[in-house]
């Protein structure tokens, strides 16, 4: 009787995987459902938001916070509601009969539903010198790297939401930031690409692109190119940061529809093809990733996955 309850209390009835706004939030809305809640993150809770220096455009919130303000308020509402959090790397997705099997470093956990909040990691470049110089002057966080090489020329490449925010960051600790995309314009929201635009420490050069980063130990020069003019040039830079994109975090899964970019595809209520496995945030297929929508396809994958529950009960109200 004691080992039956014992298996009994290891089945969960949402398995979260991911604690960023997603995650968080669908956390939140399922405990507060009285659902039995693990979320299962493999790095830190926050995910991407962590990196995010000024976040002015989340409802409700006049005030420019930071995107590590805003999580650590969401971790705190959500263990408040009684969700627990696990810091384990999760392998494997499996549907059994009635449960879903989850593989993690810690060994398998089980549970009724599954909501997938695992997000994405930042696109690598591909050009040569990147992997040779990841960490002795090519980064992927200006938040996280930006002081070390304060008041030192440094490069910025991409052209949307991430890299102008990061852009604008760094330009706090140097007057040398050289920002390069290889079109002709931002394809970041109007504010940010304007702040980039009209800030006199930041040099903007549009239509290049970086085909090699270079240095000794650490970098200290990268070769450009102009794609209108097909010049070919180098700068000396000190580091080197990339926001080119993200790459979903979908490798654990198994017979769930992907659309092309390899996100997740859903319907309107965050369910995937296979029933009781939704998805939200980043690595869902979205017209747009922000934190706000991803706060939002948390709660509708929470409150979806409580009412496939009480169909399982047979407790559904119609």
């Amino acid at each position: 009787m004691q080992e039956a309850k014992a298996v009994t209390d290891m089945i969960s009835d949402v398995i979260i995987i991911g604690a960023g706004p997603a995650g968080l939030t669908a956390a939140q809305y399922a405990a507060r459902a009285n659902l039995r809640v693990v979320v299962l993150e493999e790095l830190a809770v926050g995910g991407q938001a962590l990196l995010i220096n000024r976040l002015e455009n989340y409802p409700g919130s006049p005030d420019v916070i930071s995107g590590f303000e805003l999580i650590r308020s969401m971790e705190e509402q959500a263990r408040g509601f009684g969700a627990q959090i696990s810091f384990e790397t999760v392998s494997k997705v499996e549907k059994g009969h009635e449960l879903f099997i989850i593989t993690t470093s810690a060994g398998q956990r089980m549970a009724h539903a599954v909501i997938v909040a695992s997000g994405a990691k930042h696109k690598e470049l591909g050009v040569r010198g990147e992997k040779e110089f990841n960490g002795r002057g090519v980064s992927y966080c200006a938040t996280c790297d930006g002081s070390f090489f304060k008041g030192k020329p440094m490069l910025v490449i991409g052209g949307g939401d991430a890299a102008c925010d990061e852009a604008t960051y760094l330009a706090n600790l140097s007057d040398r930031i050289i920002h390069i995309h290889r079109r002709d314009r931002f394809r970041a929201q109007k504010a940010l690409a304007e702040r980039v635009l009209k800030n006199k420490n930041i040099e903007v050069r549009f239509n290049t692109e970086c085909l090699e980063i270079m240095g000794s130990d650490k970098v200290n020069r990268v070769r450009l190119k102009n794609n209108k003019t097909q010049e070919i040039y180098e700068e000396e830079v000190a580091a080197v940061f990339i926001f080119v994109g993200t790459v979903p975090r979908t490798s654990f899964l198994s017979g769930v529809n992907l659309d092309h970019g390899g996100y997740i595809i859903t319907d309107c209520f965050m369910e995937t093809n296979i029933k009781g496995l939704f998805a939200a945030g980043d690595v869902r297929a979205t017209p747009f990733r922000q934190i706000v929508v991803a706060a939002g396809e948390g709660a509708v994958a929470a409150h979806t996955a409580s009412l496939y529950l009480d169909e399982l009960k047979g407790e559904r109200y119609s």
